[in-house]
């Protein structure tokens, strides 16, 4: 993560839940440093290879980190953002969003 987003191997990269985690502040390359800004209805938009998909945001809630439970696969294409809550090293901040349909 100190040069990249991190990628959860459990999850895909292409379909489905894809789950990934970066820093947010103190580290050279601080990918997530705005992710605390995002609002439900937010756009992300996703890049991997010759897939781009937009998501819209339906969830910003500071979880435990021992809580795993968002990293599960969905059944439609969804994304999930990890990151540390500034000086709370037991929570992290998580984001979800949804794949918005192209009309």
């Amino acid at each position: 993560m100190d040069d990249y987003v991190g990628h959860f191997e459990e999850s895909s990269k292409e379909s489905g839940n894809i789950c990934l985690a970066a820093h947010n502040r103190g580290y050279k390359n601080n990918y997530f440093s705005r992710l605390k800004e995002l609002q439900e209805g937010d756009e992300i938009t996703y890049t991997y290879h010759n897939i781009e998909r937009t998501y819209m945001v339906t969830k910003h809630e500071i979880i435990e980190n021992t809580d795993w439970s968002n990293l599960e696969p969905t059944e439609e294409n969804t994304i999930t953002l990890i990151t540390c809550v500034e000086n709370e090293p037991e929570y992290r901040r998580c984001i979800q969003g949804i794949e918005k349909k192209r009309m």
